[in-house]
Parts: C-alpha cells; structure tokens; sequence
C-alpha cells in the first residue's frame, strides 16, 4: 500500500515536498525535498527510511535539500538522464517508461515531460491507487511556467499527448501550492466557469496549505484552463486580447495564448 506525505514548506515560493513510503517495509521516496529538515523530521515520525530521493528537475527550490537527506539517510538521487550537468550526483537517470520502486508494494513509472524544463520527470504510479506528482508542469488549476530553460511549445505537447490521457482518477501532488492564484486566472479566462468560481469561493474560505485539497485530473479538466482549449468561452475571451486570432484557432494555438497571458497576468 502506497503512503503519501505532502509537505508545505512554508517558503515563499510555497513549494510542496512529498514522502511516500511503502506500508510493508517502511521504505520511502522523498521527492523534491527542499525542506529537509521537515523531511527527515516526517520521515522519523512515521517510521520510514528515506532510500530514494528524486528531483522532477534541476531548479534549485526542488534540489536543494538533496545533499542533507542523502547525507543523512544514504539514499540513491533519481532524476532525468537529460539532467546530469544541472542536477549533482544522480545516481539513477530515468527515462520515460522506467519504473521506480519503493519497497515492495509501491511502483512508479517515470514520464518524460518537458516544458517548464526540458529534463522535467513527472512519475505516476502503477496500479489502482493512480497518483502524479508532476513537480512544476502540472499544477492545481495551472501550468508550469517556461522561463528559466523551457519551451511552451513544448509543455502543450506535453499536455495533450500524455496529462490529458491519464485516468481520470488520477490524484494531482504538484510542486507548489499556486491554487486560488491559478483559479483566479481560470476565471479571468473564463469568467462563466461556474465550477472554478465554486471552488474558488470554498478555497478562499477553507484553504490551508497544511492541508490542502487533492485534485484529480477530472477536476482539473473542468478548472484548469490550460485543459479547456476547445471551450467557446475560453476562446471568445482570448479573442478579445488578440483580435487577429483565427475563426477556429487551433488547441495548440490557444494553449500558447493562454500561457503568453499567464506570464505577465
């Protein structure tokens, strides 16, 4: 059985951390652990022992606590095998379709998903529970930005030819907590969605980082703009920024639009 701990740091740049361990052997991955003191603190109270860590990518607010927990704890660092020259000491480089495992009843596989990097992993896992811990391409309500060694070319391809084929069900751990922010931007693309509107009216009122909620991917397909590419509204108000868009603008073409008016809104 599949454990997860979602971590709120508390910083700035309000990343999430994860453990996930494996109920047989106590064995866990820590992705991304930044806070590492927070960390290995978790990891201790629940009894698990941290032999893998894994980066979703190279930035240094999800890198940056992987000398403490390895130091502390021996474990092994996977990450892309694109990433060897930005991310130090990977002792696993994975490739899409590799599998993780974690003890003996937890198994990963690794997705290549460019875009906010281009040596980005998002894992998934196998099996019946289906989670994704897709770091800084997915969020709640959102998409990774490109600024710092991405293509948003790129990360609608990613979208559109492996998120969006995902089941359903799929629960959602991004690497930030961006969601109140990113439904506001939903309902400024979109101001007749009335789900994103009753999710962000709640969220205003219950959200807490400490514990947040849990999108699948089926809610992200109603509140997330960046899945909504085809929807009349989204492109009625898309045209009203760019007069020149075509009559039927292709999903592509709205996608980058959208992630254009991300950037600067």
């Amino acid at each position: 059985m599949m454990l997860v701990e979602q971590i709120w740091t508390g910083n700035s740049l309000r990343n999430f951390n994860y453990l996930v361990a494996c109920s047989e052997t106590g064995e866990a991955l820590a992705i991304d652990p930044l806070d590492y003191e927070k960390c290995l603190t978790q990891a201790k109270n629940r009894g698990w022992r941290i032999t893998q860590v894994l980066n979703t990518h190279e930035h240094g607010d999800h890198t940056g606590g992987n000398g403490p927990v390895i130091e502390a704890t021996g474990a092994k660092l996977l990450a892309h095998a694109g990433a060897g020259k930005r991310i130090k000491g990977i002792d696993r480089g994975l490739n899409a379709g590799d599998v993780i495992k974690v003890g003996k009843s937890v198994e990963f596989e690794a997705m290549d998903t460019p875009g906010h990097t281009m040596s980005h992993v998002c894992i998934r896992s196998i099996g019946d529970d289906p989670v994704l811990f897709s770091g800084d391409t997915l969020f709640n309500a959102g998409a990774g930005n490109c600024h710092q060694g991405g293509h948003p070319e790129d990360l609608y391809h990613t979208f559109v030819s492996q998120l969006t084929k995902l089941r359903e069900d799929t629960k959602i751990y991004p690497g930030h907590d961006y969601i109140t922010n990113n439904l506001e931007f939903t309902l400024n693309r979109e101001p007749t969605n009335q789900r994103a509107r009753e999710l962000l009216d709640d969220l205003n009122e219950t959200h807490d980082p400490n514990d947040p909620i849990v999108t699948t991917l089926a809610l992200e397909k109603e509140v997330n703009t960046f899945f909504r590419l085809q929807n009349p509204s989204v492109i009625d108000q898309l045209r009203k920024e760019f007069p020149n868009l075509e009559d039927e603008p292709s999903p592509k073409t709205v996608f980058l639009k959208l992630r254009e008016l991300r950037n600067s809104w």
